[in-house]
């Protein structure tokens, strides 16, 4: 049984969406296997928060969840008394009949029960064997990794019943959408066709990567010095690593854009945008201390003049 989705985020059902978010991006951050290789542990927290995360994002899933509609999983729950109340239905024929719910007694008509039965299961049934109707569709969950959505793939899904599905993951899907497979779903009753298999995609998070439409949403940080002199910088995208020029006298907050390094959209790729963020050595030496105490001597500057306090 999985973990309870709250609990594996470390929250609790009071939790808001954005706090839900900031969770799963916190454990993804400290978790991953990527950054825990040979660590079982961290590869269980992450997966757990990755199952609770699919879960909770979609608010009516969480609706459906906290109402005990839906288990952790995502599957149904059979309302209670559901198997009770069926069971005494009167048009239910095992309701029926002798003590203990037989319907195979003295009154019973074949003919009748094949009958009905056909009704229900939507015509043309008889006694010797179903018309020709189509196959039922059948729904699925895909959870898809964040860059194997930005830029396509192909992956299989095993069937509960057995055996496997292969996907075709488009380039630039998004969470949430509906991939429809012709033919794919169970199959029909005499000549008829099969239906259709619909396959709803969960596209799980990046830690470094975040997707705003068609484009792609990174931050990326960068030295004093980088700043101050500017330079060429690697940063990656969803298609691999490529320098930016970062300008001179860059400030944190600014925002580089790297034109078509976004997603696939209906009318083309998006772009990448990167936030710089300027980040401080590890360790003031005496050297830098004295420099910069020498450098703010001279060069007095105010970046807040002219802005009302918060």
């Amino acid at each position: 049984m999985p973990k309870d989705p709250y609990a594996a985020l470390g929250l609790t059902k009071t939790a808001s969406a954005d706090e839900i978010k900031k969770a799963y991006r916190r454990i993804a951050r400290t978790d991953h296997p990527d950054l825990n290789p040979d660590d079982p542990l961290s590869e269980a927290r992450f997966k757990d928060a990755g199952r609770a995360y699919d879960l909770l994002k979609d608010p009516d899933q969480r609706r459906r969840f906290d109402a005990g509609e839906i288990d952790a999983s995502g599957a149904e729950k059979a309302p209670r008394g559901y198997y009770r109340d069926e069971a005494r239905r009167p048009e239910n024929p095992y309701a029926q009949g002798r003590a203990g719910g037989n319907p195979f007694n003295d009154a019973f008509d074949p003919d009748d029960f094949f009958a009905s039965f056909g009704r229900n299961r939507g015509g043309g049934f008889n006694r010797s064997g179903f018309g020709d109707r189509p196959g039922e569709d059948t729904q699925y969950r895909l959870s898809v990794p964040f860059l194997d959505a930005a830029t396509g793939t192909k992956t299989r899904i095993t069937l509960p019943e057995g055996g496997t599905l292969e996907v075709a993951i488009p380039e630039g899907a998004r969470d949430g959408q509906i991939l429809r497979l012709r033919g794919k779903g169970a199959p029909g009753f005499g000549a008829g066709r099969r239906g259709d298999a619909f396959i709803t995609l969960d596209v799980t998070p990046h830690p470094d990567f975040e997707r705003d439409g068609d484009d792609i949403v990174v931050t990326l940080p960068i030295t004093i010095d980088e700043a101050i002199l500017g330079g060429k910088v690697p940063v990656r995208t969803v298609s691999g690593t490529v320098n930016v020029s970062v300008p001179a006298g860059a400030s944190s907050g600014q925002v580089l854009r790297l034109k078509g390094r976004g997603v696939k959209g209906r009318t083309g790729k998006g772009d990448q945008r990167v936030i710089l963020r300027i980040v401080s050595p590890p360790r003031i030496d005496a050297a830098l201390k004295q420099f910069m105490e020498g450098w703010r001597a001279d060069h007095p500057y105010d970046p807040r003049a002219g802005k009302e306090p918060v």
